[in-house]
């Protein structure tokens, strides 16, 4: 007998530090594509990153672990999060 599915959870993300002009938004479209989240994530006007991550508890909390360390050229100082609704959103974009 397999495990009931989790629902799904969407979360805000607000990443600052050194995360614009590295590569953080195309290696966090590529690593959540990978763990089969739904969403987006964008430059914000002032220099930090933001992202909408949707998908299973274990996938979004797997991903968001990822962004408090970013890509290698990245250096990330801190990490905000607050839970939204579900949108059911498929596939993750650039924005």
């Amino acid at each position: 007998m397999t495990a009931p599915e989790e629902p799904p959870v969407r979360i805000q993300v607000v990443v600052s530090g050194r995360v614009q002009g590295v590569g953080y938004r195309a290696s966090c479209a590529h690593r959540a594509t990978e763990d089969g989240l739904g969403g987006w994530v964008r430059n914000r006007a002032d220099g930090r990153v933001e992202a909408e991550l949707e998908g299973s508890p274990t996938a979004v909390e797997a991903v968001l672990a990822w962004c408090r360390v970013g890509p290698r050229w990245a250096t990330v100082t801190r990490v905000d999060q607050a839970p939204r609704e579900p949108e059911g959103t498929v596939g993750f974009t650039i924005r």
